[in-house]
C-alpha cells in the first residue's frame, strides 16, 4: 500500500461543542421601513441602523459618502446621516460579510397615520366615488408603507415581519388609505417635496392599544392590565376557558340542505320583502339566523355574452351570492360594499335567478337602506330595489360564549403600539394623522384623557414635543334624532376637540361627511382635504391659511337671548344653504334643552332665542350623533365643530 488515510469520528458532544465554537455569520438585516422606495425625513440629522453578526465591520456609501461602523455584541449597528434637502432618485450600498442595495430613496416629509378602520379604508373601497383620481394617480414621489395587523403584549418590536414601500400609481394606489392619499396629494401638489405615508391601523381598536406603557405612568389600573397580560400563565389560563368553550357549529340550514340556491328547486311557502331594508322591520321580530332571499330578474338579449358589474349596497352581517345556481361571491362581514362580477357566459337573455344567502349573529339583519343596489354592463342598468321573496333557513338559539373568557389582543392596552408603533420609532417624521374613537364611543369619558396622552407619549418617543398632531373628528352617524338628545359620539367628539389645548394640534371637522347608515362614510376626500388644510398651517407654515370652522370663543346672556361670539370665522359667519342656521338648543337651569332660534350678527356673533326657556343659561350645537344637514359655517367653507357650554371645561360667561 502506497499510502493511507486515518479518518477519526468525532464523538457527537465534541461535534457540537465544535460548531457552537464556530462563528456563525449573519448577513446585513435592515428593517422593512428601510427599502426600496422608502422615504426618510428632509432637512434633519438620520440614523439608519440594522443587525448583523457581532463585532462586523458596516460600511455604508450614499451621496458620494462612506460612512463606517460596527455591529455591537447584540448583532446592532447604526450609522449618522446627516441632514439632507428634499429629493430623490437616491441610492444605498451597504457591505458587510454580504451586501445590500437600496433604490429610489426620496427625501421629503413623513408623516404616521394610525387609527382604526376608517384610516384603514382604502382606494379600491372608494373607487366608484373617485375613479377619476384613481386613474390620475401618477404620483411616483407619493410613497404608501401599510403596516400589517400585528399585536404584542410583551412590549415593544424592533421590526415588522413584512411590509413594503409602494409608489403612488393607479395600480397601487388602490392598497393606499383614502384620507392618507387624498392628504399627501394635496400636501405634495402644493409643496413639491416627496410624501412619505406609513399607515399603521386596525379596525375596530380602541385608543389604548395605541399608547405606550410609558405614556400610561398617569394610569396605575390600566399599568396593572399591562403587568398582568404580561403575565404568560394569566394569558395562557385565557386561553385555555376560551378553547373550552364549544364554538358553534357550522350553520347547514334549510335551504342548503334543500339547495334553495339551485335552478332545479321550486320555491313554496317564500314571502314578499322590500330590498333595501331590515327584515326586523319587516315582519321577522328580533330574528338572528340565517334568510334567503330571492327573484328573478328579467334580462335583455343585449348583455348575451358581457360581463355584469352587481352592487349589492352592504348587507348585515355576512352574505353569499348565487346567480342561477352559481355562486359568485360572499363576504363574511357587514361594512365591505357588496360588488360583484357576473362572468359574461352566466346570464342568459330573459329570466334569470339571483339568491342571496344572509346570516345575522345580532341587532338588525338585512340590506342597509340608501346604498347602491343595481347591475349594470356599463353602458345599461337594471334595478335590483324592489320586492323580493324571502324565506327563513335557520334561527340561532340564544347565548353566547362569555366574552371575559377571550383576551382580544389587539384591544388590549399597548399591544399595537408595541406591534405597529415601536418599529417606527427609529426613523424621523414629520407629523401624525389620527382618524380613531368609534370604538370608545360606549364609554366616551376617559377619551378626555387618552388622547392627550396619546399626543404626548407619541411626541416624547420621538424626542419632539411640537410634532403636528391632526385628528379627524368623528363625522355625523346613526339615525337622526330631531330632539335635543345626549349623545355618546358627541362627548367623543368634544374629548377630540379638548386635545386642542396642547400646541401644534388640530381636528378637521367632518359632521357634514358622514353617512346616517354606515359607520364608513366614502367622501374620504374632503377628510383628506381638511386635514392638509390644518397641515399646511401648522406644519407648512401657511399661518394666514384659514384651516378651521368657526369656534367658540365666548357666550353671554342679555336678558332672555344668548350671544355667542367665535374665532375662525373667516370673512364672517354663513348659512351654506341660505336658511336659518339649525342645531343650535338653550336650556336654563333646569338644563332641559329647546331648539332655539339663530340670528347671525355682524361677522362673528350668532344671538340665540326662544320662548319656551326665558332664562337661558346652557347652550349645545350639533350635539347629536347625527345633526344631519349642518349649515353653520365660515366664509372658507368649513363647518363648526359641535359644542356644549354646560360641560366640564366649557367657554365661560364674560
Amino acid at each position: 500500500m502506497i499510502g493511507s488515510i486515518r479518518i477519526k469520528i468525532l464523538h457527537p458532544l465534541a461535534l457540537l461543542l465544535l460548531c457552537v465554537a464556530l462563528p456563525l455569520h449573519a448577513q446585513i438585516r435592515l428593517p422593512r421601513l428601510v427599502a426600496d422606495h422608502m422615504v426618510l425625513q428632509r432637512d434633519q440629522p438620520l440614523k439608519i441602523g440594522g443587525w448583523a453578526s457581532p463585532k462586523e465591520q458596516i460600511t455604508l456609501q450614499f451621496d458620494r459618502k462612506t460612512y463606517k461602523t460596527s455591529a455591537n455584541a447584540a448583532g446592532k449597528w447604526e450609522i449618522g446621516l446627516p441632514a439632507h434637502s428634499a429629493g430623490t432618485g437616491y441610492s444605498m450600498i451597504l457591505k458587510g460579510r454580504n451586501e445590500v442595495r437600496i433604490s429610489d430613496i426620496a427625501f421629503g416629509d413623513v408623516w404616521l397615520c394610525s387609527g382604526q378602520s376608517n384610516m384603514v379604508i382604502n382606494m379600491e373601497r372608494v373607487k366608484e366615488r373617485f375613479p377619476t383620481d384613481i386613474a390620475s394617480a401618477n404620483y411616483p414621489e407619493i410613497r404608501n408603507f401599510f403596516v400589517p395587523t400585528l399585536t404584542s403584549l410583551n412590549g415593544p418590536a424592533e421590526d415588522f415581519p413584512k411590509g413594503e414601500w409602494k409608489t403612488a400609481s393607479p395600480e397601487n394606489v388602490l392598497g393606499f388609505g383614502a384620507v392618507a392619499y387624498f392628504f399627501a396629494r394635496e400636501i405634495y401638489t402644493r409643496h413639491k417635496v416627496p410624501i412619505g405615508i406609513i399607515n399603521s391601523s386596525v379596525g375596530g381598536t380602541p385608543i389604548e392599544a395605541w399608547i405606550s406603557e410609558s405614556g400610561f405612568k398617569d394610569f396605575e389600573n390600566i399599568r396593572k392590565t399591562i403587568s398582568q397580560n404580561k403575565d404568560t400563565s394569566y394569558v395562557n389560563a385565557l386561553a385555555r376557558i376560551a378553547n373550552a368553550i364549544p364554538p358553534r357549529r357550522p350553520v347547514t340550514d334549510a335551504g342548503q340542505r334543500e339547495h334553495w340556491e339551485g335552478n332545479a328547486y321550486q320555491p313554496k311557502g317564500w314571502r314578499n320583502f322590500n330590498i333595501p331594508g331590515y327584515w326586523e322591520d319587516q315582519g321577522l321580530k328580533a330574528l338572528d339566523g340565517v334568510v334567503w332571499f330571492r327573484k328573478t330578474i328579467e334580462v335583455p338579449q343585449s348583455w348575451a355574452g358581457k360581463p355584469v358589474k352587481l352592487y349589492m349596497g352592504r348587507i348585515v352581517d355576512a352574505d353569499e351570492m348565487y346567480v342561477n345556481g352559481k355562486k359568485i361571491g360572499n363576504i363574511t362581514y357587514q361594512y365591505p360594499p357588496r360588488r360583484y362580477e357576473i362572468p359574461g357566459d352566466l346570464l342568459k337573455p330573459g329570466q334569470n335567478s339571483f339568491v342571496i344567502r344572509v346570516t345575522n349573529s345580532s341587532g338588525k339583519g338585512g340590506f342597509v337602506p340608501d346604498k347602491p343596489y343595481f347591475m349594470t354592463t356599463g353602458s345599461d342598468t337594471i334595478d335590483l330595489k324592489g320586492t323580493w321573496q324571502y324565506k327563513v333557513g335557520a334561527v340561532f338559539p340564544p347565548g353566547q360564549a362569555p366574552a371575559t373568557a377571550r383576551l382580544v389582543h389587539q384591544n388590549q392596552p399597548t399591544a399595537l403600539y408595541n406591534a405597529m408603533i415601536a418599529p417606527v420609532l427609529p426613523l424621523k417624521i414629520k407629523g401624525f394623522l389620527w382618524y380613531q374613537g368609534e370604538s370608545n364611543t360606549s364609554n366616551p369619558e376617559p377619551y378626555n384623557a387618552w388622547l392627550p396622552a396619546l399626543i404626548n407619549d407619541w411626541r416624547s418617543l420621538w424626542h419632539d414635543d411640537r410634532l403636528p398632531f391632526l385628528v379627524a373628528q368623528l363625522p355625523n352617524f346613526q339615525d337622526i334624532d330631531y330632539t335635543p338628545a345626549e349623545s355618546n359620539i358627541a362627548l367623543l367628539r368634544e374629548a377630540q376637540n379638548k386635545a386642542l389645548a396642547l400646541p401644534n394640534t388640530a381636528v378637521a371637522v367632518t359632521i357634514d361627511l358622514g353617512e346616517w347608515n354606515d359607520i364608513h362614510p366614502l367622501n374620504k376626500k374632503d377628510i383628506g382635504h381638511r386635514l392638509a388644510l390644518a397641515a399646511r398651517n401648522q406644519a407648512y407654515g401657511e399661518k394666514d391659511i384659514i384651516y378651521s370652522g368657526p369656534v367658540l370663543k365666548s357666550h353671554r346672556v342679555e336678558n332672555d337671548k344668548v350671544l355667542l361670539t367665535f374665532d375662525q370665522v373667516g370673512e364672517g359667519i354663513v348659512s351654506s344653504d341660505g336658511e336659518a342656521l339649525r342645531w343650535f338648543a338653550v336650556a336654563g337651569d333646569d338644563r332641559k334643552f329647546y331648539w332655539a332660534e339663530a340670528e347671525i350678527i355682524g361677522k362673528d356673533r350668532i344671538a340665540l332665542h326662544t320662548e319656551q326657556v326665558k332664562s337661558p343659561r346652557y347652550v349645545r350645537y350639533a350635539w347629536q350623533d347625527n345633526p344631519e344637514g349642518v349649515n353653520f359655517y365660515n366664509s372658507a367653507g368649513l363647518p363648526a365643530s359641535p359644542f356644549r357650554t354646560d360641560g366640564q371645561g366649557s367657554a365661560q360667561n364674560h
